[in-house]
């Protein structure tokens, strides 16, 4: 795996999702029966499907591809042997406060896989419960210090959400949220995690509204002298919203790609899930990543 640049970005298809997964098949994840864990499984490799049969049209660029061991162990091994940038997630799935899925015995299954990227999803807010966040950040730590010893990339995917009181500040508007209010208390965030001696590899960011907040971002990710860059989610937004984020994070020294799922994937399936045309999923799986490719590096 090459270091990813502005030059030569890292463009990852995430599928990590497990809990609200299970949820577009009708079940919980405790709950899912062993037929609709397969059939699971089975459309996380249609989607990774989609997405291998357009790779021949991405150029100067790396393709990633995120995913877990319970709905696309296939997905893993099969992106692996395809020399795929592969990310493995370690978090409990659908969980207010971090902890790790696999608890003492994550090494052992981070081996088995042999990921590039060990990722972690945390959701962080300065205005939460200071026990709930210093739990967290324990956790948090003992991990980084753990890949840090075996020189395995830490990718650190941090949620913002809004407190009740910050989106008042806004009269109930998210996107004001998200450009006026979200990205200060994301530098707060990133300073308190490395203060707690936490040192991702990669920072993956919810998207941006201007350059100046990105700019922003990857000035905290690098305080100190750090060598850690960020990439940017695309949190199922639509594709305008989604492109607008594309779009400035390309243009900022310091984000080097991308991490998109649902707005790739989710749609085409829930359709999928109705009529069966397994031709027309793959097609659009594979143009929805080819537009997001196209539109981040046409940015740059």
């Amino acid at each position: 795996m090459e270091r990813p640049t502005s030059a030569n970005p890292l463009l990852i298809l995430a599928m990590d999702q497990r809990d609200s997964f299970a949820k577009l098949f009708g079940t919980e994840e405790a709950d899912a029966t062993t037929a609709q864990v397969q059939q699971m499984r089975t459309a996380k490799s249609l989607v990774y499907r989609g997405v291998a049969a357009v790779a021949d049209q991405v150029e100067g660029a790396q393709i990633g591809v995120l995913t877990d061991e319970e709905y696309g162990p296939d997905v893993l091994t099969q992106a692996k042997a395809d020399g795929r940038v592969l990310a493995y997630p370690v978090e409990k799935s659908g969980q207010k406060l971090f902890d790790l899925e696999y608890g003492d015995q994550t090494p052992e299954h981070v081996a088995r896989w042999g990921p590039d990227y060990v990722k972690v999803l945390v959701r962080m807010n300065p205005e939460d419960d200071p026990a709930g966040t210093q739990d967290q950040l324990d956790r948090l730590k003992a991990l980084s210090a753990l890949l840090h010893e075996q020189s395995l990339p830490f990718l650190f995917e941090l949620l913002v959400p809004a407190s009740d009181a910050q989106l008042a500040s806004v009269g109930g508007d998210s996107t004001a949220y998200d450009r006026d209010v979200r990205p200060g208390l994301v530098v707060q965030v990133i300073e308190a995690v490395q203060a707690a001696g936490v040192e991702p590899t990669l920072w993956k960011i919810e998207g941006l509204e201007t350059t100046e907040a990105a700019q922003q971002i990857v000035a905290a990710a690098h305080a100190g002298g750090r060598d850690a860059d960020c990439i940017v989610l695309g949190r199922d937004a639509p594709q305008a919203t989604l492109d607008h984020w594309l779009q400035v994070a390309a243009g900022v020294d310091g984000f080097v790609g991308f991490a998109i799922g649902r707005s790739i994937w989710k749609e085409p399936l829930e359709q999928y899930l109705e009529d069966g045309d397994e031709p027309t999923f793959l097609r659009t799986v594979g143009q929805n990543y080819l537009h997001y490719v196209r539109t981040y590096l046409a940015a740059r």
